[in-house]
């Protein structure tokens, strides 16, 4: 019945080519036989190969099911090979069309690695994503030497590709916190970043040193203590003192928490249609597809004025997704800095 209806349909619907999926491939003769037999307009029907990329799937039969069970959000979940789901993770309508002109048309089937998308997504939003620092794992860092209530104003570009995208304001004082990742007690020579007696420069900011760490009854460590350079404020001549690192902070004053969503592949394996025999594409889904952490990001961005895409430096991009309050945000982690 639908070889019978296809071309009908098209036909009253005016449609002048009608674009299948290579399955159609064998079911045009009939589709042709019977706009004929009718003596109704004829539209051309062409096949194409279907878009077919990695670590997902795309019969909607099979999206359905992930739906109704609960394995992911819904039809938009960021996890989902969707236009909605892409839309709530973040990828830009320019990411997406570039990524369909650079994959073309095909006749032969095939698979598309995903990271194809993923590198689309980062050309563009590396134009269009507005910087801001945020710390997914935050540890406290306490500036020894820096006046105990005194605060200054540094400036923090917004987007080094658009020059008209200004500048910001970001307060820097005498305690801030930076991500736990950046700082190792016992660091090997391949470790650039902090540690006991090396310094690094606080991005915007100053070099600092860490002198001593303070920790907890179990061991891990609470606070990290440093001193500053004065004299090595950015933008100042005697700034350029070369250090080998520099990471991003967030003062404690100026720091408000965040949900932050960060999503990998939903499935384990490139290809989870061609299942081992016995098994489903449900046994190959990722149990770590997504990790919720709290975060703290400038306290600047509000919903009501927050930017469509972020660049947390750093980090990766980010949006902002449908969840958010007025209380706490909610970001979606987009795509990483690097493949």
């Amino acid at each position: 019945m639908y070889d019978y209806a296809h071309g009908q349909s098209d036909s009253i619907e005016n449609i002048t080519h009608s674009i299948c999926t290579l399955e159609f491939e064998v079911h045009r003769p009939l589709y042709d036989w019977f706009c004929k037999i009718l003596e109704i307009h004829h539209p051309q029907q062409i096949e194409f190969a279907r878009l077919n990329l990695n670590y997902t799937i795309m019969s909607k039969r099979k999206l359905l099911q992930l739906v109704e069970e609960n394995y992911v959000m819904g039809w938009d979940d960021p996890r989902m090979p969707t236009i909605s789901g892409l839309r709530r993770r973040g990828y830009s309508p320019e990411a997406i069309r570039n990524f369909a002109e650079t994959v073309g048309v095909a006749k032969r089937e095939n698979v598309i690695d995903v990271s194809l998308l993923e590198f689309c997504a980062r050309e563009h939003l590396n134009k269009a994503a507005i910087r801001t620092m945020a710390i997914l794992d935050p540890v406290k860092l306490i500036i020894d030497n820096y006046p105990e209530d005194e605060t200054e104003l540094l400036q923090a570009v917004n987007n080094p590709e658009d020059p008209e995208a200004g500048t910001r304001e970001i307060p820097f004082s005498k305690v801030l916190y930076i991500e736990r990742t950046d700082f190792k007690e016992d660091a090997d020579k391949n470790f650039f970043r902090l540690t006991i007696d090396r310094e690094v420069r606080l991005k915007y900011a100053y070099i600092i040193k860490c002198t001593h760490v303070v920790k907890d009854a179990d061991g891990n460590i609470t606070e990290i203590h440093g001193t500053y350079d004065p004299e090595t404020k950015s933008g100042m001549l005697q700034s350029n003192r070369k250090v080998k690192a520099t990471i991003h902070w967030l003062s404690e004053t100026y720091a408000k928490p965040a949900e932050i969503r960060l999503f990998e592949r939903l499935f384990t394996v490139p290809e989870p249609d061609n299942a081992e025999e016995g098994k489903t594409f449900l046994e190959y889904i990722n149990p770590n597809s997504l990790t919720i952490v709290n975060g703290l990001i400038e306290k600047n961005i509000k919903k009501e004025t927050a930017a469509q895409y972020y660049q947390f430096e750093r980090t990766g991009y980010f949006c902002v997704d449908k969840d958010s309050t007025d209380g706490k945000l909610v970001f979606n982690k987009t795509v990483g800095l690097k493949q």
